[in-house]
């Protein structure tokens, strides 16, 4: 089994390849070996079954070397954020549209043809959304980068069709915890906030409390991932919506509370940003009943959700106001 992963550096990309590399097989077969491709491929084991692929996937050249020895399974998880890429048009379409429409190109193989789990986005719904959704609501994307995950689902779904590809796009919900570091995500205030209650940090956030968004831990999307690779059988749809948690900014923190005290929660306070909360901040309830029939999953309760999203192991018990530093006095 050949699996590759493109933008295994990144947040989600390296929780799948520790995964992959614990479990040691898919779809029923030995990992043989985990292809790598990132521009940067530094801090993973010393592992015989990783092959490191330095560089940049809109090389074209790069994509067929790694592929030039068979590929099994493809994960497809590299972009550039919906941010970033609105800030630089170019790279982002370079990147989210031709890099991955030359991926796909390369993995037309009608005599056996490889899984392409590919990261999509709920980008792709826009802003202005119904009070309530279903996995048959249209796609308006608001945002180039939207536009990009979008064009390229059409696309899989064409090849799926055309039996080149067995390709399946999976549309994430905002994904959590990621470090605090800038990169780009207009949705990453989800993941500060979780990060700076926990550690007793003061916080602005820049939606209102009453904002609700979909939530999932790092941890449960890699699990989902995963089972879009293994799944057998006909898949109906090759666009997938997976179930999220629809939590308001408040539902978090009294889950965060609960975890780690009421004295952190008192350390955030709201400036929302209307066309931040208006893009991220203002999603209905979702209901995903094909999804779950396929055996995907969210992460089960706002509570499961920050354990899984700050792998806490053990139950915390909420520290003492004495022990937190920078609460008011």
């Amino acid at each position: 089994m050949r699996v590759m992963i493109t933008g295994a550096n990144g947040f989600v990309g390296r929780g799948l390849v520790q995964r992959l590399l614990a479990d040691g097989v898919l779809r029923g077969k030995r990992i043989d070996a985990l292809l790598l491709v990132d521009q940067e491929l530094v801090g993973f084991p010393e592992d015989k079954r990783i092959r490191r692929h330095s560089g940049s996937v809109t090389d074209k050249a790069l994509i067929r070397r790694v592929l030039a020895d068979g590929i099994d399974v493809v994960f497809h998880l590299v972009s550039i954020p919906g941010g970033a890429a609105e800030a630089n048009y170019d790279l982002g379409y370079e990147v989210n549209l031709q890099a991955s429409l030359e991926l796909l190109h390369q993995l037309r193989n009608k005599s056996k043809p490889p899984r392409l789990v590919y990261a999509s986005s709920v980008a792709v719904y826009g802003a202005d959304l119904p009070g309530r959704m279903d996995e048959a609501t249209g796609a308006v994307p608001k945002l180039s980068y939207a536009s990009h995950k979008l064009m390229v689902e059409t696309q899989l779904a064409d090849l799926a069709r055309r039996g080149e590809v067995d390709g399946i796009a999976l549309r994430l919900p905002g994904i959590v915890a990621r470090p605090r570091q800038p990169n780009g995500l207009k949705s990453a205030f989800m993941s500060d906030l979780l990060h700076a209650v926990a550690a007793g940090d003061r916080y602005v956030c820049p939606v209102s409390a009453q904002a609700t968004a979909w939530w999932m831990s790092a941890r449960c999307c890699v699990d989902n991932l995963v089972h879009a690779a293994e799944l057998e059988g006909e898949l109906g749809s090759r666009i997938c919506q997976l179930p999220v948690l629809h939590l308001s900014i408040d539902q978090v923190l009294d889950a965060l509370s609960a975890c780690f005290g009421e004295q952190h929660r008192a350390l955030v306070s709201f400036a929302p940003e209307s066309e931040l909360e208006a893009l991220f901040g203002n999603y209905p309830p979702l209901r995903t009943p094909q999804a779950k029939a396929l055996g995907f999953h969210h992460d089960g309760s706002a509570s499961a959700l920050i354990r899984n999203a700050l792998n806490l192991s053990f139950s915390r018990r909420p520290r003492s106001a004495a022990s937190i530093v920078g609460t008011p006095t």
